[in-house]
């Protein structure tokens, strides 16, 4: 079995030092990186499964490469972990919206970033030989993990697609932040459920396009259901 690549982007070489060893006793392959320009080298030679990245580089932040990896087409939908001292929910809501798939806070013990990695990648893995799903001009197909809406492509990163998916195979049904932490999150997630209006936010920018962001609603008191009529 292939050992799934994790690349570690960050200045500190005790830290990616640290970080390395914890990864090789949990299975996985380590590559180091210790700035922006080292980690788009790296990716350019082999592409990873995850990337652990953190918040404050030299030159380009982490935010920035975040931002960066998310427009580009190779690495959009690439699973992000930013590592930061940062503790205020704001610099994590921030995080989350240049698209990082989860963030650990500095310091942290190995066990719970190898937790928090397997997590990220049991939640962007393959869904099965799942059926395409249509809803209102709006399909999902989890094998080819393709979104058309009017006929169209959509693109939006593996949190929304399952987020979507979700989404489209119970319709017009009402979920609590914490139901959609569950299923869609899985129930070893380590984030609050202020993260689901983030990743909501998010899918509906990415239906926008085609104009199926409404059909995502909002359930005052509630939660959210996505809704069958267009």
């Amino acid at each position: 079995m292939t050992q799934p690549k994790i690349l570690v982007v960050d200045d500190e070489p005790a830290i990616r030092e640290m970080i390395g060893f914890a990864l090789s006793q949990a299975g996985f392959q380590s590559i180091e990186a210790g700035d922006a320009v080292q980690a788009k080298l790296r990716i350019s030679e082999t592409l990873p499964d995850l990337v652990l990245l953190d918040w404050m580089l030299p030159g380009m932040s982490g935010i920035e490469l975040a931002r960066y990896l998310r427009k580009a087409d190779v690495t959009r939908r690439l699973p992000i972990i930013m590592l930061t001292a940062k503790g205020d929910e704001t610099d994590k809501l921030k995080g989350l919206d240049v698209g990082a798939d989860d963030y650990v806070t500095k310091p942290f013990s190995p066990r719970e970033l190898i937790a928090r990695i397997r997590a990220v990648l049991r939640r962007v893995g393959p869904e099965g030989e799942n059926q395409a799903v249509e809803i209102a001009g709006l399909r999902l197909d989890p094998v080819a993990h393709r979104v058309m809406g009017g006929g169209q492509a959509l693109e939006m990163g593996p949190t929304e697609f399952r987020l979507l998916h979700f989404f489209m195979a119970h319709p017009d049904r009402v979920y609590n932040r914490g139901q959609l932490l569950d299923q869609v999150w899985g129930d070893q997630v380590y984030v609050e459920e202020r993260t689901v209006d983030v990743h909501i936010r998010r899918l509906r920018k990415a239906l926008t396009p085609s104009g199926h962001e409404n059909l995502v609603q909002t359930v005052r008191g509630a939660g959210y259901r996505f809704s069958t009529k267009g």
